[in-house]
Protein backbone atom coordinates (compact mmCIF):
# COMPACT_ATOMS: atom_id res chain seq x y z
CA UNK A 1 0.00 0.00 0.00
CA UNK A 2 0.94 3.55 -0.38
CA UNK A 3 2.32 4.73 2.64
CA UNK A 4 0.31 7.37 4.27
CA UNK A 5 2.91 10.49 6.09
CA UNK A 6 2.31 11.89 8.78
CA UNK A 7 0.34 15.42 8.56
CA UNK A 8 2.63 18.44 7.31
CA UNK A 9 5.10 16.24 5.67
CA UNK A 10 5.40 15.85 2.19
CA UNK A 11 5.76 12.14 1.00
CA UNK A 12 7.15 11.30 -3.06
CA UNK A 13 6.39 8.13 -4.00
CA UNK A 14 9.24 6.92 -6.24
CA UNK A 15 8.40 6.20 -10.02
CA UNK A 16 7.46 3.12 -10.95
CA UNK A 17 7.73 1.56 -13.95
CA UNK A 18 4.34 0.80 -13.98
CA UNK A 19 1.12 1.80 -11.62
CA UNK A 20 -0.15 -1.77 -11.07
CA UNK A 21 -0.71 -1.09 -7.14
CA UNK A 22 1.56 -4.47 -6.79
CA UNK A 23 4.56 -2.06 -7.14
CA UNK A 24 3.24 1.33 -5.52
CA UNK A 25 0.29 0.22 -3.04
CA UNK A 26 -3.12 -1.22 -4.07
CA UNK A 27 -4.84 -1.26 -7.52
CA UNK A 28 -10.42 6.90 -12.81
CA UNK A 29 -11.88 12.86 -14.43
CA UNK A 30 -9.69 12.61 -15.34
CA UNK A 31 -4.87 13.55 -17.23
CA UNK A 32 5.67 6.80 -24.67
CA UNK A 33 4.66 4.13 -26.17
CA UNK A 34 4.60 3.26 -29.27
CA UNK A 35 1.71 2.14 -30.21
CA UNK A 36 -0.98 4.80 -30.77
CA UNK A 37 -4.51 4.51 -29.18
CA UNK A 38 -7.53 6.22 -30.87
CA UNK A 39 -7.06 9.43 -28.79
CA UNK A 40 -2.99 9.62 -29.03
CA UNK A 41 -1.32 12.53 -31.22
CA UNK A 42 -0.35 11.10 -34.39
CA UNK A 43 3.20 11.53 -34.96
CA UNK A 44 4.17 13.99 -38.01
CA UNK A 45 4.05 11.72 -40.54
CA UNK A 46 0.73 10.71 -40.30
CA UNK A 47 -1.12 13.52 -38.71
CA UNK A 48 -3.11 15.33 -40.83
CA UNK A 49 -1.49 18.20 -42.88
CA UNK A 50 -1.79 21.33 -40.80
CA UNK A 51 -3.61 24.51 -41.90
CA UNK A 52 -1.10 27.70 -41.53
CA UNK A 53 -2.13 29.91 -38.47
CA UNK A 54 -2.93 33.37 -38.97
CA UNK A 55 0.33 34.60 -37.40
CA UNK A 56 -1.54 35.07 -34.02
CA UNK A 57 -1.83 32.83 -30.97
CA UNK A 58 -5.55 32.92 -29.64
CA UNK A 59 -6.50 31.60 -26.81
CA UNK A 60 -10.14 30.85 -25.78
CA UNK A 61 -10.79 29.44 -22.31
CA UNK A 62 -14.34 27.51 -21.43
CA UNK A 63 -13.99 27.43 -18.02
CA UNK A 64 -16.63 27.89 -15.53
CA UNK A 65 -17.98 31.39 -14.23
CA UNK A 66 -21.58 29.96 -13.69
CA UNK A 67 -22.50 25.94 -12.02
CA UNK A 68 -21.41 23.59 -9.90
CA UNK A 69 -17.80 24.10 -10.19
CA UNK A 70 -17.75 27.52 -10.32
CA UNK A 71 -15.79 27.80 -7.33
CA UNK A 72 -12.71 26.65 -9.49
CA UNK A 73 -13.35 29.53 -12.28
CA UNK A 74 -11.12 32.15 -10.43
CA UNK A 75 -8.25 30.55 -10.07
CA UNK A 76 -8.47 29.07 -13.26
CA UNK A 77 -9.20 32.48 -15.20
CA UNK A 78 -6.16 34.31 -13.30
CA UNK A 79 -3.53 31.43 -14.32
CA UNK A 80 -4.66 31.60 -18.22
CA UNK A 81 -4.63 35.59 -17.00
CA UNK A 82 -1.23 34.66 -15.29
CA UNK A 83 0.65 32.82 -18.00
CA UNK A 84 -0.55 35.37 -21.38
CA UNK A 85 0.88 38.11 -18.98
CA UNK A 86 4.27 36.73 -18.76
CA UNK A 87 4.27 35.39 -22.29
CA UNK A 88 3.31 38.97 -23.65
CA UNK A 89 6.23 40.29 -21.63
CA UNK A 90 8.82 37.92 -22.81
CA UNK A 91 7.74 39.10 -26.13
CA UNK A 92 4.77 37.24 -27.20
CA UNK A 93 4.71 33.79 -29.72
CA UNK A 94 5.54 34.27 -33.10
CA UNK A 95 6.54 37.72 -32.38
CA UNK A 96 3.41 39.31 -32.02
CA UNK A 97 1.20 39.26 -28.27
CA UNK A 98 -1.13 36.62 -27.13
CA UNK A 99 -4.82 36.56 -27.68
CA UNK A 100 -6.78 35.67 -24.82
CA UNK A 101 -10.50 34.98 -25.12
CA UNK A 102 -12.50 34.01 -21.84
CA UNK A 103 -16.26 32.55 -21.84
CA UNK A 104 -18.31 30.44 -19.29
CA UNK A 105 -18.18 26.80 -19.27
CA UNK A 106 -21.75 26.55 -17.13
CA UNK A 107 -22.15 22.73 -16.08
CA UNK A 108 -24.19 19.81 -17.73
CA UNK A 109 -27.94 21.47 -17.06
CA UNK A 110 -27.34 24.10 -19.73
CA UNK A 111 -26.11 24.50 -22.79
CA UNK A 112 -23.73 27.24 -22.27
CA UNK A 113 -20.55 25.44 -23.27
CA UNK A 114 -21.34 24.72 -26.56
CA UNK A 115 -22.78 28.21 -27.26
CA UNK A 116 -19.28 29.53 -25.71
CA UNK A 117 -17.15 26.97 -28.14
CA UNK A 118 -19.14 28.59 -31.23
CA UNK A 119 -18.13 32.17 -30.47
CA UNK A 120 -14.79 31.15 -29.82
CA UNK A 121 -14.50 29.63 -32.75
CA UNK A 122 -15.51 32.41 -34.55
CA UNK A 123 -13.18 34.41 -33.22
CA UNK A 124 -10.57 31.97 -34.85
CA UNK A 125 -9.52 30.65 -31.32
CA UNK A 126 -6.23 28.42 -32.54
CA UNK A 127 -6.64 26.42 -29.04
CA UNK A 128 -9.20 25.88 -26.14
CA UNK A 129 -8.67 25.66 -22.41
CA UNK A 130 -11.55 23.71 -20.73
CA UNK A 131 -13.83 22.49 -19.20
CA UNK A 132 -13.12 21.80 -16.11
CA UNK A 133 -15.78 19.07 -15.67
CA UNK A 134 -15.36 16.25 -17.32
CA UNK A 135 -18.90 15.92 -18.62
CA UNK A 136 -19.18 19.34 -19.85
CA UNK A 137 -15.76 18.41 -21.81
CA UNK A 138 -17.33 15.74 -23.73
CA UNK A 139 -20.25 17.13 -24.52
CA UNK A 140 -18.00 19.95 -26.45
CA UNK A 141 -14.74 17.83 -27.29
CA UNK A 142 -16.16 16.56 -31.32
CA UNK A 143 -17.18 20.31 -32.10
CA UNK A 144 -13.93 21.81 -30.59
CA UNK A 145 -11.41 18.93 -32.47
CA UNK A 146 -13.56 18.34 -35.52
CA UNK A 147 -12.57 22.01 -36.16
CA UNK A 148 -8.95 21.59 -35.78
CA UNK A 149 -8.36 23.21 -32.91
CA UNK A 150 -6.87 22.11 -29.83
CA UNK A 151 -8.47 21.05 -26.45
CA UNK A 152 -6.70 21.23 -23.62
CA UNK A 153 -8.01 20.96 -19.95
CA UNK A 154 -6.76 21.86 -16.68
CA UNK A 155 -8.76 19.83 -14.50
CA UNK A 156 -10.84 16.97 -16.45
CA UNK A 157 -10.15 13.63 -14.93
CA UNK A 158 -12.53 11.00 -16.56
CA UNK A 159 -10.52 7.60 -17.73
CA UNK A 160 -12.96 8.44 -20.93
CA UNK A 161 -10.50 10.96 -22.19
CA UNK A 162 -7.56 8.41 -22.50
CA UNK A 163 -9.41 6.62 -25.18
CA UNK A 164 -11.78 9.34 -26.33
CA UNK A 165 -11.46 9.71 -30.41
CA UNK A 166 -10.04 12.96 -30.74
CA UNK A 167 -7.68 13.66 -34.07
CA UNK A 168 -4.58 13.84 -31.78
CA UNK A 169 -6.16 17.04 -30.24
CA UNK A 170 -6.92 17.02 -26.73
CA UNK A 171 -4.75 17.04 -23.93
CA UNK A 172 -4.55 17.76 -20.12
CA UNK A 173 -2.18 18.51 -17.35
CA UNK A 174 -4.48 16.52 -14.94
CA UNK A 175 -4.15 12.65 -14.40
CA UNK A 176 -6.92 10.34 -14.94
CA UNK A 177 -8.97 9.76 -11.85
CA UNK A 178 -7.59 6.27 -11.95
CA UNK A 179 -4.66 7.65 -9.83
CA UNK A 180 -6.61 9.85 -7.13
CA UNK A 181 -9.47 6.74 -6.99
CA UNK A 182 -6.26 4.36 -5.89
CA UNK A 183 -4.05 6.98 -3.53
CA UNK A 184 -7.88 8.23 -1.73
CA UNK A 185 -8.79 4.32 -1.55
CA UNK A 186 -5.42 3.61 0.04
CA UNK A 187 -5.58 6.68 2.25
CA UNK A 188 -9.20 5.17 3.79
CA UNK A 189 -7.63 2.27 4.62
CA UNK A 190 -4.36 3.74 6.16
CA UNK A 191 -6.34 4.89 7.88
CA UNK A 192 -8.34 2.00 9.87
CA UNK A 193 -11.69 2.28 8.20
CA UNK A 194 -12.63 -1.38 7.49
CA UNK A 195 -15.74 -0.36 6.60
CA UNK A 196 -16.98 2.13 3.84
CA UNK A 197 -19.76 3.90 2.83
CA UNK A 198 -19.76 5.86 -0.55
CA UNK A 199 -22.09 8.81 -1.81
CA UNK A 200 -20.93 10.16 -5.09
CA UNK A 201 -23.18 11.63 -7.91
CA UNK A 202 -24.48 10.15 -10.96
CA UNK A 203 -22.11 11.09 -13.89
CA UNK A 204 -19.05 9.67 -15.52
CA UNK A 205 -16.49 11.80 -12.74
CA UNK A 206 -18.39 10.32 -9.76
CA UNK A 207 -19.08 6.53 -10.90
CA UNK A 208 -15.35 6.43 -12.41
CA UNK A 209 -14.00 7.81 -8.71
CA UNK A 210 -16.50 5.51 -6.92
CA UNK A 211 -15.36 2.82 -8.82
CA UNK A 212 -11.75 2.87 -8.33
CA UNK A 213 -11.92 3.81 -4.84
CA UNK A 214 -13.83 0.45 -3.98
CA UNK A 215 -11.63 -1.37 -5.57
CA UNK A 216 -8.89 0.29 -4.09
CA UNK A 217 -10.36 -0.16 -0.41
CA UNK A 218 -11.61 -3.57 -0.93
CA UNK A 219 -8.22 -4.81 -1.59
CA UNK A 220 -6.49 -3.74 0.92
CA UNK A 221 -9.03 -4.85 3.35
CA UNK A 222 -11.73 -2.64 3.62
CA UNK A 223 -15.68 -3.68 2.95
CA UNK A 224 -17.87 -0.90 1.19
CA UNK A 225 -21.07 -1.79 2.95
CA UNK A 226 -23.10 0.55 1.50
CA UNK A 227 -22.83 2.88 -2.12
CA UNK A 228 -24.89 5.38 -3.31
CA UNK A 229 -24.89 7.29 -6.68
CA UNK A 230 -27.24 10.06 -6.37
CA UNK A 231 -28.92 12.81 -8.73
CA UNK A 232 -26.74 15.87 -8.40
CA UNK A 233 -29.69 17.92 -9.21
CA UNK A 234 -31.78 16.70 -6.72
CA UNK A 235 -33.48 19.25 -4.20
CA UNK A 236 -32.40 17.01 -1.16
CA UNK A 237 -30.18 14.03 -0.07
CA UNK A 238 -31.87 12.74 3.33
CA UNK A 239 -32.93 8.96 1.42
CA UNK A 240 -29.48 8.50 0.07
CA UNK A 241 -27.99 9.32 3.32
CA UNK A 242 -29.99 7.37 5.62
CA UNK A 243 -29.65 4.29 3.04
CA UNK A 244 -25.38 4.83 4.44
CA UNK A 245 -26.51 4.88 7.83
CA UNK A 246 -28.40 2.38 7.90
CA UNK A 247 -25.00 0.38 7.01
CA UNK A 248 -22.69 2.31 9.94
CA UNK A 249 -19.64 2.20 8.19
CA UNK A 250 -16.63 4.06 9.83
CA UNK A 251 -15.57 6.14 6.53
CA UNK A 252 -17.97 7.95 4.07
CA UNK A 253 -16.56 9.14 0.62
CA UNK A 254 -18.03 12.12 -0.46
CA UNK A 255 -17.67 12.14 -4.35
CA UNK A 256 -19.26 15.09 -6.09
CA UNK A 257 -19.24 18.88 -6.65
CA UNK A 258 -20.98 21.73 -5.31
CA UNK A 259 -23.89 19.87 -4.17
CA UNK A 260 -22.11 18.13 -1.66
CA UNK A 261 -22.51 20.83 0.82
CA UNK A 262 -26.51 19.69 0.92
CA UNK A 263 -24.74 16.04 1.36
CA UNK A 264 -23.01 17.08 4.52
CA UNK A 265 -25.91 18.91 6.27
CA UNK A 266 -27.87 15.82 5.84
CA UNK A 267 -24.96 13.56 7.68
CA UNK A 268 -24.98 16.21 10.23
CA UNK A 269 -28.40 16.29 10.32
CA UNK A 270 -28.73 12.04 10.54
CA UNK A 271 -25.74 12.06 13.15
CA UNK A 272 -23.36 11.08 10.97
CA UNK A 273 -20.94 13.85 11.64
CA UNK A 274 -16.90 14.23 11.04
CA UNK A 275 -16.06 13.69 14.53
CA UNK A 276 -17.80 10.16 14.68
CA UNK A 277 -17.63 9.12 10.89
CA UNK A 278 -14.56 9.67 9.13
CA UNK A 279 -15.28 12.02 5.96
CA UNK A 280 -13.06 11.80 2.61
CA UNK A 281 -13.60 14.21 -0.77
CA UNK A 282 -12.42 14.77 -3.78
CA UNK A 283 -11.09 17.67 -6.07
CA UNK A 284 -14.96 18.09 -7.11
CA UNK A 285 -15.74 19.01 -3.97
CA UNK A 286 -12.63 20.53 -2.29
CA UNK A 287 -13.38 23.96 -1.78
CA UNK A 288 -12.32 26.64 0.54
CA UNK A 289 -15.29 28.87 0.05
CA UNK A 290 -18.27 26.29 -0.37
CA UNK A 291 -18.40 25.19 3.59
CA UNK A 292 -17.38 28.86 5.47
CA UNK A 293 -21.36 29.09 6.60
CA UNK A 294 -21.60 26.19 7.90
CA UNK A 295 -20.63 25.63 11.84
CA UNK A 296 -17.26 26.34 12.78
CA UNK A 297 -15.43 23.00 12.99
CA UNK A 298 -18.02 20.80 10.32
CA UNK A 299 -15.04 20.03 8.55
CA UNK A 300 -12.39 19.49 10.83
CA UNK A 301 -10.53 16.85 10.46
CA UNK A 302 -12.09 15.93 7.41
CA UNK A 303 -9.25 14.67 4.04
CA UNK A 304 -9.48 15.01 0.42
CA UNK A 305 -7.68 14.40 -2.71
CA UNK A 306 -6.85 16.92 -5.39
CA UNK A 307 -4.72 15.77 -8.22
CA UNK A 308 -1.37 17.76 -8.97
CA UNK A 309 1.08 19.77 -7.34
CA UNK A 310 0.43 21.85 -4.59
CA UNK A 311 0.49 25.67 -5.92
CA UNK A 312 4.20 26.96 -4.51
CA UNK A 313 3.95 30.25 -2.36
CA UNK A 314 5.67 32.48 -5.30
CA UNK A 315 3.37 31.66 -7.66
CA UNK A 316 0.25 32.32 -5.50
CA UNK A 317 1.53 36.02 -4.86
CA UNK A 318 1.62 36.17 -8.82
CA UNK A 319 -1.47 35.14 -9.10
CA UNK A 320 -2.94 37.65 -6.57
CA UNK A 321 -1.48 40.23 -8.76
CA UNK A 322 -4.51 39.01 -11.18
CA UNK A 323 -7.35 38.37 -8.95
CA UNK A 324 -6.67 39.80 -5.36
CA UNK A 325 -10.23 38.05 -4.20
CA UNK A 326 -8.18 34.54 -4.92
CA UNK A 327 -9.31 32.12 -2.05
CA UNK A 328 -8.89 28.62 -3.72
CA UNK A 329 -6.03 28.02 -5.90
CA UNK A 330 -7.57 24.28 -7.19
CA UNK A 331 -6.26 23.91 -10.60
CA UNK A 332 -4.12 26.99 -10.86
CA UNK A 333 -1.13 25.52 -12.08
CA UNK A 334 -2.37 23.17 -14.27
CA UNK A 335 -4.13 25.93 -16.22
CA UNK A 336 -1.02 28.12 -16.10
CA UNK A 337 0.75 25.33 -17.57
CA UNK A 338 -1.73 24.94 -20.16
CA UNK A 339 -1.25 28.15 -21.88
CA UNK A 340 2.54 28.01 -21.67
CA UNK A 341 2.94 24.61 -23.15
CA UNK A 342 0.55 25.89 -25.76
CA UNK A 343 2.68 29.09 -26.46
CA UNK A 344 5.87 26.89 -26.43
CA UNK A 345 4.39 24.18 -29.04
CA UNK A 346 3.24 27.18 -31.27
CA UNK A 347 6.73 28.90 -30.90
CA UNK A 348 8.16 25.12 -31.47
CA UNK A 349 6.11 24.53 -34.49
CA UNK A 350 6.98 28.30 -35.98
CA UNK A 351 2.82 28.34 -36.80
CA UNK A 352 -0.39 29.16 -34.50
CA UNK A 353 -3.19 26.71 -36.19
CA UNK A 354 -3.99 24.09 -33.65
CA UNK A 355 -2.91 21.30 -35.18
CA UNK A 356 0.92 22.47 -35.76
CA UNK A 357 0.50 23.36 -32.04
CA UNK A 358 -0.97 19.68 -31.20
CA UNK A 359 2.15 17.92 -33.36
CA UNK A 360 4.59 19.88 -31.07
CA UNK A 361 2.81 19.28 -27.38
CA UNK A 362 4.39 16.00 -26.18
CA UNK A 363 7.83 17.17 -27.45
CA UNK A 364 7.78 20.38 -25.75
CA UNK A 365 7.20 18.57 -22.60
CA UNK A 366 10.04 16.00 -22.58
CA UNK A 367 13.25 14.39 -23.86
CA UNK A 368 15.17 17.99 -24.12
CA UNK A 369 17.05 20.55 -22.20
CA UNK A 370 14.84 21.21 -19.33
CA UNK A 371 13.08 25.07 -18.46
CA UNK A 372 10.67 26.20 -16.21
CA UNK A 373 9.29 29.41 -17.68
CA UNK A 374 8.26 30.39 -21.13
CA UNK A 375 10.98 32.88 -21.26
CA UNK A 376 13.28 30.64 -20.69
CA UNK A 377 11.95 28.19 -23.09
CA UNK A 378 11.25 30.28 -25.93
CA UNK A 379 14.97 31.33 -25.46
CA UNK A 380 16.56 27.63 -25.86
CA UNK A 381 13.79 26.87 -28.93
CA UNK A 382 15.60 30.12 -30.73
CA UNK A 383 18.42 28.47 -30.34
CA UNK A 384 17.54 25.89 -32.00
CA UNK A 385 17.89 23.58 -28.97
CA UNK A 386 15.38 21.39 -28.34
CA UNK A 387 13.09 21.52 -24.74
CA UNK A 388 11.66 20.28 -21.59
CA UNK A 389 9.10 22.38 -20.14
CA UNK A 390 9.40 21.21 -16.21
CA UNK A 391 5.80 23.25 -15.01
CA UNK A 392 4.12 24.50 -12.13
CA UNK A 393 2.26 21.55 -11.91
CA UNK A 394 4.77 19.15 -12.08
CA UNK A 395 6.96 17.59 -14.79
CA UNK A 396 4.25 17.00 -16.89
CA UNK A 397 5.85 14.71 -20.02
CA UNK A 398 2.59 14.07 -22.61
CA UNK A 399 1.95 10.49 -23.24
CA UNK A 400 0.10 9.19 -26.53
CA UNK A 401 -2.81 9.90 -25.38
CA UNK A 402 -2.07 13.38 -24.04
CA UNK A 403 -2.34 12.61 -20.74
CA UNK A 404 0.43 13.32 -18.00
CA UNK A 405 3.15 10.02 -18.06
CA UNK A 406 3.99 11.54 -14.28
CA UNK A 407 1.41 12.51 -12.16
CA UNK A 408 1.40 14.13 -8.35
CA UNK A 409 -1.82 13.93 -5.67
CA UNK A 410 -1.85 15.88 -3.27
CA UNK A 411 -3.71 14.90 0.23
CA UNK A 412 -5.64 17.50 2.17
CA UNK A 413 -6.93 17.78 5.60
CA UNK A 414 -9.49 20.48 6.76
CA UNK A 415 -9.10 22.86 10.18
CA UNK A 416 -11.68 24.01 12.37
CA UNK A 417 -12.57 26.60 10.04
CA UNK A 418 -13.83 24.38 7.07
CA UNK A 419 -10.71 25.41 4.62
CA UNK A 420 -8.43 23.26 4.07
CA UNK A 421 -4.62 24.56 4.27
CA UNK A 422 -2.17 24.98 1.24
CA UNK A 423 -0.13 22.59 2.47
CA UNK A 424 0.06 19.12 1.47
CA UNK A 425 1.02 15.23 1.73
CA UNK A 426 2.47 14.82 -2.01
CA UNK A 427 2.10 10.79 -3.92
CA UNK A 428 3.72 11.18 -7.05
CA UNK A 429 4.05 8.33 -9.86
CA UNK A 430 5.17 7.46 -13.30
CA UNK A 431 3.76 5.56 -16.66
CA UNK A 432 0.02 6.06 -15.27
CA UNK A 433 -1.53 4.63 -18.20
CA UNK A 434 -1.23 1.02 -16.53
Amino acid sequence: MIRIAPAGRVLAVAAAASLALTACGGSGDDTAAPQQTASSAAPASSAPAATQGDGTLTLGTVLPQTGSLAFLGPPEFAAVDLAVKEINEAGGVLGKPVKAIHTDSGDTTTNIASQSVDKLLGQKADAIIGAASSSVSESIIDKITGAGVVQFSPANTSDKFTTVNDQGLYFRTAPPDKLQGRVLGDLVVADGNDTVGILAMQDSYGSGLADQIAKTAEEGGSTVVERVDYDPKAAEFSADVTKIKAKNPKAVVLIGFEETSKVIQELVKQGLTADKVKWYMVDGNMSNTNYLKMPKGTLKGVKGTIPGAEAPDAFRERLLTVDKELEDYTYAAESYDAAVLIALAAEAAQDDSGRSIAAKLAEVSKGGEKCKSFKECADLLKAGKDIDYEGLSGPIEFDDNGDPAVATIGVYQYGDDNKYPGKAEEYRTGNIAG
